[in-house]
């Protein structure tokens, strides 16, 4: 253990744009961590909204980046990382809020080859209360050396922005986040580059809070065509970034990883189906990608139910009639959608695959 004069420093970077009305909350969890040597950043991506009243109101408790022109989510990290001194960095978002134990937890889990910790969210609402755990329980974190998972189909299993901490001279390597290319999801970046200088060590605790509300970019509502295309073209500016930092290492990232990823599958699954004309890849078609899919979704690191399940699911969407294909696909990708008895039964075989 660490006495209070040589711990860790750690630097926590709360990006905000117009989330006034969430930040204290997030702040405040910053503040409260029960870890001694952690600095507070918050980084205002020119919030048009009450945010210049909430960051006022903490003076010298937290430090301050005002941007004076909106960059979205790279630029804010790359100015809140710039600011910073911790040799742990975790980036927070504004909506989101973490527990008191989050920084203590990191610390403690944290090994001499680390490069990203790794740890669970409750799925909260607008009103704080508890709706899920994400990433689910049971789906296991991958942990350890990543790399050849990541140089296979181009993902693993990860979290999001605010359940993630990363070792100061891993970013020193990969930052800045390139702006244009990740304005949004700049997690998205740093997940997929980190690991291919360390080790990924991972928590299966909750140690905060990820907020699900209108306002947010995770949700579209029933706009499921320019959800899944977004992530899509997310999903290629990941894949090359990793492609450019994997040969700066020596490595080889094959052209077609995508097609051995589940998620990104799923995504280009739901883009040709719920609205074809606007599908970003010309030469796909439903039944390649339905293969593509039950392939790779039995060589996940899941049980063999919930494999199976996912490979059928592939399957029903390649072959079905179009219309049958959406509205399963609309099941499976928006909760609201789907008939009670499939909500019991995802309830159950969800127990039944923990």
């Amino acid at each position: 253990m660490y006495s209070i004069e040589d711990r860790i420093p750690v630097s926590i970077i709360i990006a905000n744009y117009n989330y006034a009305h969430f930040l204290r909350r997030s702040i405040d969890s910053a503040l409260g961590q029960d870890y001694d040597n952690a600095e507070v950043i918050v980084v205002d991506d020119a919030s048009t909204d009450a945010t210049a009243d909430v960051i006022a109101s903490y003076d010298t408790r937290i430090k301050t980046c005002i941007r004076e022109v909106n960059g979205g989510h790279a630029a804010a990290f790359n100015t809140g990382f710039a600011s910073s001194r911790g040799e742990i960095v975790l980036f927070l978002d504004a909506d989101d809020y973490l527990y008191p134990n989050a920084v203590s937890e990191v610390v403690e889990a944290w090994k001499e080859k680390t490069a990203q910790v790794q740890f669970r969210l409750h799925i909260v609402d607008e009103y704080m209360q508890v709706k899920d755990v994400f990433p689910p329980a049971e789906l296991p974190f991958d942990s350890g050396d990543v790399t050849p998972e990541l140089l296979r189909k181009g993902r693993y299993q990860t979290t999001v922005t605010s359940g993630l901490a990363f070792n100061r001279a891993v970013l020193d390597r990969v930052m800045p986040v390139p702006e244009r290319d990740f304005r949004q999801g700049a997690d998205g970046y740093l997940a997929t580059v980190a690991p291919l200088h360390g080790e990924v060590t991972s928590i299966d605790d909750c140690l905060g809070a990820y907020r699900i509300h209108g306002a947010n970019h995770s949700v579209f509502a029933e706009r499921l065509g320019q959800r899944a295309r977004w992530r899509i073209r997310h999903d290629f500016r990941r894949l090359q970034a990793l492609s450019d930092q994997a040969t700066e290492i020596g490595l080889k990232i094959p052209q077609d990883a995508g097609l051995r990823d589940p998620v990104h599958l799923e995504e280009r699954l739901a883009s040709l189906c719920i609205d074809s004309e606007r599908h970003p890849v010309a030469d796909d078609s439903r039944l390649s990608l339905a293969a593509a899919g039950a392939v790779a979704s039995l060589k996940m690191n899941a049980s063999r139910r919930r494999r199976a399940m996912l490979a059928a699911w592939f399957l029903s969407i390649g072959v079905l009639p179009r219309r049958m294909a959406k509205a399963i696909l609309s099941w499976k990708l928006v909760a609201s959608s789907r008939p009670r008895f499939l909500l019991r039964l995802s309830k159950t075989i969800r127990h039944a695959v923990g």
